[in-house]
């Protein structure tokens, strides 16, 4: 198999880019996996090389807000309030699509996401393509995002052209995602900019329905129907409540715990992470869950976090990640 090239230079990204290539590169949320969102054959080696279902939207990334051509076809009133106040940053915002951009990328809607990465590298490299760059994750499709280029290599080595080498994530979770084609925002993801920052800025937008009723809307955003988040460990998330069951816990030597709160002085887990904020806890999340893989744990005791600001980001993540809470 052959072996993922590393760089550094993003001359070098951006060519491998325009000629079809998979190139994975940092963001400030997790590293992304780009192509040519107007190249097909790019966008279905995409595809196979996450084993992404091909009916789960990509999102195509912009170097600014001004390149919106390049992707769609209006920039609704809602979208440029949004990207006036959050881009460049950890907002994605769905829009009528160009027909420019080839419809694998968007699993055949009318609608495309949009996002200006708030991260120098990521910039760099898509001013230098001059086109609009499909990018999921940079991880196989289910297990959890990477937030290093050294996570990449564990999932795609072989299966990508490059990897362009950059510092870790500093948020660590995924954009929001905001659906800007209706009367009223809809957050459609949960992510880095809150729905009480959104509403600071347009007081109607509102979250996503939970009833069926909101099915159709929620095609619209990655990360919300298949598997995600999941590494082979088997996670259960932990309330506050539930802190003091851990050390009565089956096979103690083959669990990890993470979270704000330290567990119980009895517990004799192998592997044990705290964070000092939720900051912290969200931007290494992620990598908690794949440490878990790389010590061959079985169960990864998840501290459950309450749902405000990027709290309510964390909080979906570990809620998707999980198995059972306990």
């Amino acid at each position: 198999m052959p072996t993922t090239q590393i760089v550094y230079d993003c001359s070098v990204a951006a060519a491998i880019l325009r000629d079809g290539g998979l190139v994975a590169f940092p963001t400030e949320t997790v590293y992304g996996l780009g192509a040519d969102a107007t190249n097909q054959a790019a966008i279905q080696r995409l595809f196979l090389a996450k084993g992404r279902p091909s009916d789960n939207p990509l999102i195509v990334h912009l170097a600014a807000v001004r390149d919106w051509r390049m992707a769609a076809s209006e920039l609704t009133e809602s979208a440029k309030q949004l990207l006036a106040a959050f881009s460049p940053g950890p907002l994605t915002t769905v829009l009528p699509k160009s027909p420019k951009i080839v419809s694998s990328v968007t699993g055949g809607l009318n609608t495309v996401g949009i996002r200006i990465p708030f991260a120098p590298l990521a910039l760099e490299l898509i001013a230098a393509t001059n086109l609009p760059i499909a990018a999921p994750s940079a991880n196989l499709s289910g297990r959890p995002s990477c937030t290093t280029w050294q996570a990449v290599l564990e999932d795609l080595d072989g299966r990508i052209d490059a990897v362009l080498a950059g510092p870790p994530c500093g948020i660590g979770l995924e954009s929001s995602v905001v659906d800007c084609t209706s009367q009223h925002p809809i957050l459609l993801r949960a992510g880095g900019i809150s729905l009480t920052q959104l509403q600071q800025v347009i007081a109607e937008a509102r979250a996503l329905p939970t009833t069926s009723d909101a099915a159709g809307i929620g095609l619209a955003s990655p990360g919300l129907r298949h598997p995600h988040y999941q590494p082979t460990a088997r996670v259960i998330l932990v309330g506050e409540d539930a802190l003091a069951e851990l050390p009565q816990q089956p096979s103690p030597a083959e669990s990890a715990y993470c979270g704000l709160t330290p567990p119980p002085d009895d517990s004799t887990l192998a592997y044990i992470q705290l964070y000092p904020s939720v900051e912290d806890y969200a931007r290494g999340y992620y990598e908690f869950l794949r440490e878990t893989d790389r010590r061959h744990l079985r169960t990864a005791f998840v501290e459950l976090v309450s749902p405000t600001e990027i709290g309510g980001a964390l909080r979906d993540r570990q809620q998707r990640s999980a198995a059972r809470e306990l």
